[in-house]
C-alpha cells in the first residue's frame, strides 16, 4: 500500500529547510523548522525553540514584524535556529482525540508528553548537526516541558533560556479541570495579548501587527474557519499543567535542571511575577548560573510587542556564555 502524500509546507524564508521525525506515539510525525546563520557570521551554536500553550514555531520564533523575526535575530547572531511544533500545533500531526468531542478525553498534550517530544526533536538536531548537544529558548508553558526534560536529559543540554516561565505557587484551591482540547479564538487571543497592560498605558501590541498575525494563526488550523467564531484547535494539557502548577504541582523538578538558565520576563507578566522569579531562582539549585532580567513596559507575549528587540537582545548575550569561569563552562 502507498504512503499518502504529505502535502508540502510553504517556506517562510528561502534559506528554510523542514525535516518530519517519528513522535514517540505510533504514527504521529512532528515538525521542525530550521534557518541557518549566514555563511558569512561566525557560528556560535545551536538553539531550539519550544512554544507555549497557544500557538506554534511558525507564529511566534519565525514570525517576521515589519520583516524582521527574533529566529532572524538569532542568525544574525550566529546561531543555528530550529522551531519545533508540539503535536496539535501547527504543521505537526494532530492528535485523533483532536477529532473527537473535547469532552471524551483527557488533556492532550501534557508535560510528560511534550518533554518526549522535545527530546526525540533535540536528538534529531544534534544528529543533523554532528553536536553533542544544544541550547533551548522555551516560553510559558513550554519552560515546564523543557524543564522536565533537561532534568532528564542533562548531557544534551548547553544552556536555557526561560522566558516567561511558569513557576510553582502556593495552592489556593483545586486546580481545574480540563477537556481533551478546546478552540481558541480571535477574540480570547487578543484579549489575552492586551490585558496585562496597565489602563493608561500605551499599547504595546500594535493593531496592525496582530490583525497580521491573527490570519496567519487561523491558517495554522485547516478546520479554524469551519468554526463559529472561527478558532484554532488546542491541546488543553499545557492548560492543564498551569492550572496545576498555580496549585501547587509544577510537571518538573527544577533541582533536577544542571544548565545555566536564563529567567526573562516582562515588568507586567502576570504569570511569572516577582515571587514567582524568585522561587524558580532558588529552585533551580544545581544549575551553575543563574540569571533574572525583568524587561520594562512588556507582558507575558513581550515576543509579539514592541519591547521584543530588549527580549532578543537579552536573549544572545546569555546564549553567546563567556560569562562561567573556563572549567564550569
Amino acid at each position: 500500500m502507498s504512503t499518502p502524500e504529505i502535502p508540502a509546507v510553504p517556506l517562510l524564508d528561502p534559506r528554510e529547510h523542514h525535516l518530519r521525525i517519528p513522535s514517540h506515539h505510533p504514527g504521529l510525525s512532528l515538525f521542525l523548522r530550521h534557518l541557518p546563520p549566514p555563511s558569512d557570521v561566525q557560528l556560535r551554536g545551536i538553539v531550539l525553540y519550544v512554544h507555549g500553550a497557544t500557538f506554534p514555531s511558525a507564529l511566534s520564533i519565525a514570525h517576521r514584524f515589519d520583516d524582521r523575526s527574533w529566529r532572524d535575530e538569532l542568525c544574525a547572531a550566529g546561531f543555528h535556529v530550529w522551531g519545533l511544533d508540539f503535536l496539535g500545533y501547527g504543521q505537526s500531526d494532530r492528535y485523533a482525540e483532536m477529532d473527537e468531542p473535547p469532552d471524551a478525553h483527557a488533556p492532550q498534550c501534557r508535560a510528560e508528553d511534550a518533554s518526549r517530544q522535545i527530546e526525540a526533536a533535540v536528538r534529531a538536531i544534534t544528529a543533523h548537526h554532528n553536536a553533542a548537544r544544544l541550547s533551548i529558548v522555551a516560553h510559558s508553558w513550554g519552560t515546564i516541558a523543557t524543564g522536565r526534560f533537561a532534568g532528564r536529559c542533562p548531557e544534551l543540554v548547553d544552556r536555557l533560556v526561560f522566558f516567561g516561565p511558569i513557576a510553582r505557587r502556593e495552592p489556593t484551591g483545586d486546580p481545574p479541570a480540563y477537556p481533551a482540547w478546546r478552540p481558541v479564538t480571535l477574540r480570547e487571543q487578543w484579549e489575552r495579548f492586551t490585558a496585562e497592560v496597565p489602563q493608561g498605558e500605551p499599547a504595546v501590541l500594535l493593531q496592525r501587527h496582530f490583525e497580521e498575525w491573527a490570519e496567519r494563526y487561523l491558517d495554522s488550523d485547516p478546520q479554524s474557519r469551519r468554526m463559529q467564531p472561527p478558532g484554532v484547535r488546542t491541546p488543553s494539557g499545557p492548560w492543564y499543567d498551569i492550572g496545576r502548577a498555580l496549585q501547587g504541582d509544577l510537571a518538573y523538578d527544577p533541582a533536577q535542571v544542571r544548565a545555566p538558565v536564563a529567567i526573562i520576563r516582562g515588568e507586567w507578566d502576570s504569570l511569572c511575577t516577582d515571587p514567582d522569579a524568585a522561587w524558580l531562582m532558588r529552585a533551580l539549585q544545581a544549575s551553575p548560573l543563574r540569571r533574572d532580567v525583568k524587561i520594562g513596559r512588556a507582558t507575558h507575549l513581550m515576543h509579539l510587542e514592541t519591547g521584543r528587540y530588549a527580549l532578543y537582545r537579552e536573549t544572545e548575550t546569555f546564549l553567546a556564555g563567556g560569562d562561567l569561569p573556563q572549567q564550569q563552562a
